[in-house]
């Protein structure tokens, strides 16, 4: 979950800690202040969503206190189903809220300050697409590779939501049919074979040590370790062949890797540019880049929401 006040922005990352950051007044990718809260997920849903009152309200009296005057909007993403025209979390199942009217209960905490709620992974994309690596792109993919696969897809700046909200979940597309069961209910989703959790469950079982990660996996495959470089070979066979078909889809200018499994560079970038080469064929092949913003992405797009608030209101002004 990731919280942003009128240009500043804050996060929860999925693991469990708040992440505070105010970035300045313009929508850049500079940051002023940070700081981590537990979410106290432990404590049930309730005392989550009361964890992201107190903070958004600490977040706005700091702004307050150190810029002079209280945030003008707020830019809020928060993990797993998101309607975000009626500003309502409607599901997630890490943190085990249904049906949160958020937008509307931090109006109220924020004494009427307008209230922005996205989806964390589209809004991430929404920064790297604007600030980031997809800058000056018209259409780009944005997927970050962690605990699972997601996407945010995209067009003339903004970040298309679908008509239900599920825009962009290349994670669950299939790649291996009748593969390993997903707890999405489908059997051999991309998820379960190129995240980073995957890779490393893969690499665990070949090495023998239940410790070891997709990051010691790529140490492993850059030294020439034979089994390493199998586990890897086969998740950047699985990765391309579901961003083939979701640039057949899309058909984006850039395509943009993120998540922990991008940190180990050009291990994971050359195999998975020559896989996605060699599998297009009337496809344009799209640029293939790694995130820029790192863990910021969502913080810098909750501003960036809270800042398109701030935009689109002052045009509704201006032609009332």
């Amino acid at each position: 979950m990731k919280a942003a006040l009128a240009g500043a922005s804050g996060a929860v990352p999925r693991g469990g800690d708040v992440d505070q950051r105010l970035p300045p007044r313009a929508p850049t990718a500079s940051l002023l202040h940070q700081a981590r809260r537990p979410t106290g997920r432990e404590r049930g849903p309730d005392a989550v969503v009361e964890g992201i009152l107190d903070f958004a309200a600490e977040l706005r009296a700091y702004g307050e206190q150190h810029f002079g005057e209280p945030a003008a909007a707020v830019g809020v993403a928060v993990p797993g189903i998101v309607d975000e025209e009626h500003g309502i979390a409607a599901y997630a199942a890490n943190l085990g809220w249904r049906d949160v009217p958020l937008r509307q209960l931090l109006t109220e905490r924020l004494g009427g300050t307008p209230v922005a709620l996205g989806h964390d992974v589209r809004t991430g994309g929404l920064a790297e697409g604007r600030i980031g690596a997809g800058r000056g792109a018209d259409r780009f993919l944005f997927v970050p590779l962690g605990t699972g696969i997601a996407g945010a897809i995209g067009i003339d700046g903004r970040v298309e939501a679908g008509a239900h909200g599920f825009a962009g979940e290349i994670g669950h597309i299939v790649v291996r049919p009748e593969g390993a069961p997903c707890p999405c209910g489908q059997r051999g989703c991309l998820e379960r074979y190129a995240s980073a959790a995957a890779v490393s469950e893969a690499w665990a079982a070949a090495c023998g040590d239940p410790e070891a990660d997709a990051a010691d996996c790529a140490k492993a495959v850059a030294s020439g370790d034979p089994n390493a470089v199998r586990v890897w070979e086969e998740a950047v066979a699985a990765l391309a062949d579901g961003l083939v078909t979701a640039l057949t889809l899309l058909d984006p200018r850039t395509l943009i890797i993120g998540g922990g499994l991008a940190e180990a560079g050009e291990t994971l970038f050359t195999p998975l540019r020559d896989a996605v080469r060699r599998r297009v064929t009337f496809q344009k092949l799209p640029e293939i880049v790694p995130a820029a913003l790192g863990d910021t992405a969502g913080c810098l797009g909750a501003g960036l929401l809270a800042w398109d608030l701030l935009t689109s209101t002052d045009r509704t002004e201006e032609s009332a």
